[in-house]
């Protein structure tokens, strides 16, 4: 049988960590992934970098187990104490949970469609995937080469994935349009070598993220930025 692994290694720590002090861009996610949770819910996050959304979501009560393949992140992440692992296929054949995320990390892996049918396994009856990713084909970026993106995804393409893994989809929409038309203009303008403005995302983290959160509701099925698909497993 084919073991199916994480994400690569990841090649975007810098950004990563440039990433982290998006603050309201990070809460508004801890909070989508929070509006699945129960008490003594058993989560685990597919991809979990250095901890940033597992540390939110700890906080909150929960006890999250984390897939990591990078070895220096996954030293991280048990270094503050996660139950961390290389891939699923390093958890007992028979443990599943109550919410699996994963926020953008599906499209670092070249066989999308075999690490949803994996994730989708571990999901128990009843149980919640969420699904993050960046959005839109026309939005790849020096950003994106730069940390190992394979691709960008459209609604229908991601809803497919969830649907052929024998996951009912209950809720899916794209995040950030205004995000849409900021990557446009990084794309023609930004930095080449894929780096991000520390400076500059703290501004729109902090002034444009909250207004498009509002438009969102009236442009989300349309466009934006990332893509969000939540789903569950009926039987």
């Amino acid at each position: 049988m084919k073991r199916l692994k994480g994400p690569p290694a990841y090649t975007g720590v810098e950004n990563l960590e440039v990433m982290a002090e998006a603050r309201n861009y990070n809460s508004w996610l801890v909070r989508r992934v929070l509006d699945h949770v129960r008490p003594g819910a058993r989560v685990l996050d597919f991809g979990a970098g250095s901890g940033t959304f597992a540390d939110l979501i700890r906080r909150d009560g929960l006890d999250v187990t984390c897939i990591e393949p990078d070895p220096t992140l996954r030293r991280v992440l048990q270094q503050r104490g996660f139950e961390a692992m290389a891939e699923l296929s390093d958890l007992p054949a028979d443990r599943q949970f109550d919410l699996i995320y994963s926020l953008n990390v599906l499209e670092h892996i070249e066989d999308d469609a075999a690490a949803v049918q994996a994730i989708a396994r571990r999901v128990c009856a009843g149980g919640v995937l969420l699904i993050y990713v960046p959005a839109f084909a026309i939005l790849f970026t020096a950003m994106d080469r730069r940390v190992g993106h394979v691709r960008r995804y459209r609604l229908h393409e991601l809803t497919g994935l969830v649907r052929a893994a024998g996951l009912q989809v209950v809720g899916a929409r794209y995040v950030d349009c205004l995000g849409f038309a900021a990557t446009i203009a990084y794309r023609l303008l930004g930095d080449h070598n894929g780096g991000i403005n520390r400076r500059a995302l703290q501004l729109y983290d902090r002034l444009v993220f909250p207004v498009s959160q509002q438009l969102d509701r009236i442009f989300g099925r349309l466009f934006g930025k990332n893509a969000l698909v939540v789903s569950r497993r009926i039987a």
